[in-house]
C-alpha cells in the first residue's frame, strides 16, 4: 500500500497541477472601462443616467458573452463622480489612468471633459464623451479624444436659425452660467444671431450654482426682448425660466441640450411651457434603436431617460467594437482602431472625423406641452 500511495502522490499532484493551469487558462480576463460624471451635486441626476446607459452596455455585453483574440472578457465599469468640478475631474482621470482602465466614457460636462482629456491622452486611453459639446474639446490636437454628440458650433446656429426663422423673433437678451459648457453654447448662439439680424440686447453672466437671477431677470424686463437665451444647465436654468414668468417677462425662453431634460418641469413648474431648447444629437422617438433601449432602459432602472443615456451606452459598444476590430484589449491598440470607426447602433451611424467629431451631427428642437417634452424639428448638421 505505501509503495502504490508514494507512486500515486507524483500523478496527484501533477493532475492538480494541471487542473490549476486549465482553470487559470478558461478564467476570464476583467477589462474595466471607466465611466466619470457628476454624481452628487445639482446635475446628478442627469449623471447617473449617463451612467446607468453605461452600465446597461457592459450588463449586455458580459450576458452575451465577449472573447478578445481567443480570450473569454469581462468588461467592469469603474464609475467615478467628478461633481461637474473641473479640479476633481482631473484627480478622477487619473484614478481611472491607475486603475489600468483600457477606456473611458466621459465625462458629462465640457468644463470637465476638457480639463481630463489631457491626462487620458497622456497615458494614450481613448476618451468618448457622450454629451461634452464645447468645440475646443476637441481641437486640442489629442489622438485620443472622441464624442458622439454634435458641438455647440452647430447647436448654437441651429438654436438661433430656429428662434429667427421659424419662432420669427427679432430680439433676445443672452445669459450664460460662465461655465466652458454654457458660455461656449451662448457665444455660439449670439454670433448666428447677430448674423440672422436679431438684435442681442444684452449678454450677462451668472454662475452654475446660482439660484437667484431676479436681478438679472429685472434689468432684462426693461429692455423688453422678445427672448432670453439661456446658456446652462437645468438645475439653474429650471428656477432661471420659473423667477422669469414670477417677474413677468414674457420672452421665450431658448437652451440648449443642458436645459433640455425630462427633469425640467420639476424645475421650472408651469413655465416649461415657455421653454425651446436644443438637444446635441437625433431625438429618442427618432433613433434608430430608441425605442427598444427606453424599453431596455425602463425596465432596468426603473425610471425614464434623462437625455443622453443613449449615447453612453452606444459609447461602450464602440469602444468594444474597437477591441474586435484590434483583437486587442490593449489601449494603444484600441485607440488605434478608433479613427476606423463606423458603427451602426441605438443613435444611428458613428463614424469621426480626424479631430474627433462626428461626421455628420444632429440637433434636434423641443418644446414643453403640458410639461412634457415635445419634438418640434430634427437640423441633420
Amino acid at each position: 500500500m505505501t509503495i502504490k500511495l508514494q507512486k500515486l502522490l507524483p500523478i496527484s499532484a501533477a493532475a492538480m497541477l494541471f487542473a490549476t493551469f486549465a482553470s487559470a487558462a478558461s478564467a476570464d480576463v476583467v477589462i474595466k472601462i471607466g465611466h466619470v460624471a457628476p454624481l452628487t451635486g445639482q446635475i446628478a441626476h442627469l449623471g447617473k443616467d449617463n451612467e446607468n446607459g453605461a452600465r446597461l452596455a457592459v450588463e449586455e455585453i458580459n450576458a452575451k458573452g465577449l472573447t478578445i483574440n481567443g480570450q473569454k472578457v469581462t468588461l467592469q465599469l469603474d464609475a467615478q463622480d467628478d461633481a461637474a468640478d473641473p479640479r476633481q475631474a482631473t484627480q478622477v482621470a487619473q484614478k481611472l489612468v491607475d486603475d489600468k482602465v483600457v477606456a473611458v466614457v466621459g465625462h458629462l460636462n465640457s468644463g470637465t471633459s476638457i480639463p481630463a482629456s489631457k491626462i487620458y491622452s497622456d497615458a494614450g486611453i481613448v476618451q468618448i464623451s457622450p454629451s461634452a459639446t464645447n468645440p475646443a474639446y476637441t481641437q486640442q490636437g489629442f489622438k485620443t479624444t472622441y464624442r458622439v454628440v454634435a458641438t455647440d458650433a452647430q447647436q448654437g446656429p441651429a438654436l438661433a436659425n430656429y428662434a429667427s426663422k421659424t419662432m420669427n423673433l427679432k430680439s433676445v437678451a443672452i445669459v450664460d452660467d460662465s461655465t466652458a459648457y454654457g458660455q461656449g453654447l451662448a457665444n455660439e448662439f449670439e454670433k448666428t444671431a447677430k448674423s440672422l439680424g436679431m438684435k442681442v440686447l444684452s449678454h450677462d453672466a451668472t454662475n452654475d450654482k446660482a439660484v437667484d437671477f431676479r436681478a438679472i431677470l429685472t434689468k432684462i424686463k426693461g429692455e423688453n426682448p422678445d427672448a432670453i437665451m439661456y446658456g446652462g444647465m437645468d438645475a439653474t436654468g429650471g428656477p432661471f425660466a420659473k423667477q422669469a414668468k414670477q417677474l413677468g417677462l414674457r420672452a421665450k425662453v431658448l437652451a440648449g441640450d443642458g436645459v433640455c431634460t425630462d427633469k425640467l418641469s420639476d424645475l421650472a413648474g408651469d413655465a416649461t411651457d415657455n421653454i425651446v431648447c436644443s438637444e446635441a444629437g437625433m431625438a429618442l422617438e427618432k433613433m434608430p434603436g430608441g425605442k427598444e433601449f427606453e424599453t431596455k432602459f425602463e425596465k432596468r432602472f426603473g425610471q425614464p431617460i434623462q437625455i443622453y443615456a443613449p449615447f453612453t451606452y452606444d459609447a461602450v459598444y464602440i469602444i468594444v467594437d474597437a477591441m474586435k476590430r484590434a483583437n486587442s484589449t490593449e489601449p494603444a491598440k484600441i485607440l488605434a482602431e478608433m479613427p476606423s470607426t463606423d458603427y451602426k447602433g441605438v443613435i444611428g451611424e458613428t463614424t469621426f472625423d480626424a479631430k474627433g467629431d462626428l461626421k455628420h451631427g444632429v440637433i434636434s428642437l423641443y418644446d414643453y406641452k403640458g410639461g412634457k417634452k415635445t419634438l418640434l424639428d430634427v437640423v441633420k448638421m
